[in-house]
């Protein structure tokens, strides 16, 4: 009879071997088709330069390309599909300026951007978040970039652009607005703050893409204590990238001074209580449904909290707490 823990370690190790040499192989089919797919754009895009056809989405060329590629090849070669490859090449000056990471059909929504800049951030995003087609599609849909670039200079913007989304201070992850839409609600519908909160646990996959990288789940209502009362923060997660405590308490009407009061309170416990060596100071960001002079903490455990009032549409927060909106 066999060993069983050497045999389960041998089924493991072929295991591993298997899977990677998969995705190798994955990667490089991947590869492979993409270039096909930029020198197929490349091919037409010469025929039409050189005056043979001075062709538009409409014309004969990409229907009888459409035609005589699927009778020959099958699958995989539309009008809308030949079109994108010609379009594929003109995006991208070189195939070496196309990552592997990507596929296909991320590129075929990717190409439906017409601004670069944008178009650039989320071929960077995607990459580096591994984002499937179906939460780029989204992201692209909520405005993504539009509302991370709101905050930031021209310089700012092509850095964002050029190089993705930076995560290095607590102002990089605040969001404003943050859209809620695939919680499903109706607009005609009052929801209670409790309800809101079921909601975006039940949808914490989404949640937590809409939230952006480095976010991790610690928990919701959690109790801290203090002079023997207790108090619940909404919902906490942990940015791994930042290392820092995040707290969301949710509003489904206006923020009240009150409401920013109580959020210094819960981020001075957890600077006190919950955070241990190499975590920086927790966020603290009051999510409401109707934001307008909007209050503002930055507290520090040094010096008295200061407020301000500011009737803006987004909020730079250091570490402290901030508001921020949410859509439906």
């Amino acid at each position: 009879m066999l060993p069983e823990t050497e045999y389960k370690s041998l089924l493991d190790n072929i295991g591993q071997t298997f899977t990677a040499a998969r995705a190798r192989a994955f990667a490089a089919v991947n590869h492979q088709l993409l270039e096909a797919y930029w020198n197929i754009g490349r091919q037409i895009a010469e025929y039409e330069l050189h005056g043979k056809s001075k062709a538009d989405y409409g014309s004969d060329l990409y229907r009888r390309l459409s035609k005589d590629l699927t009778i020959r090849y099958g699958k995989g070669f539309g009008r809308t599909n030949v079109y994108l490859m010609r379009q594929f090449y003109e995006t991208y000056p070189t195939v070496q300026s196309l990552t592997g990471r990507l596929t296909w059909t991320h590129y075929g929504e990717i190409l439906s951007i017409s601004d670069p800049l944008a178009r650039s951030f989320y071929e960077k995003q995607c990459a580096s978040e591994n984002w499937s087609v179906r939460q780029l599609k989204r992201q692209i849909q909520s405005g993504l970039f539009q509302r991370l670039a709101l905050s930031k200079d021209k310089a700012g913007v092509m850095a964002l652009a050029t190089e993705g989304q930076s995560l290095s201070k607590a102002d990089d992850i605040v969001r404003d607005p943050y859209i809620l839409e695939f919680l499903g609600i109706p607009e005609d519908h009052r929801l209670s703050e409790k309800e809101l909160e079921t909601k975006l646990i039940d949808k914490l996959q989404e949640f937590l893409l809409e939230l952006g990288k480095g976010f991790t789940f610690v928990g919701r209502q959690f109790r801290i204590t203090l002079d023997n009362r207790h108090y619940h923060v909404d919902l906490v997660f942990y940015h791994r990238i930042l290392r820092c405590f995040v707290l969301f308490d949710l509003k489904t009407g206006k923020v009240q001074h009150e409401d920013v009061g109580q959020m210094n309170m819960y981020l001075n416990y957890f600077r006190a209580e919950q955070n241990v060596e190499g975590d920086t100071d927790p966020i603290g960001i009051v999510l409401c449904a109707d934001k307008h002079e909007i209050l503002v903490d930055t507290p520090s455990a040094a010096s008295p909290t200061n407020s301000s009032s500011r009737n803006t549409n987004y909020t730079s927060p250091t570490h402290g707490n901030c508001s921020g909106s949410w859509r439906r």
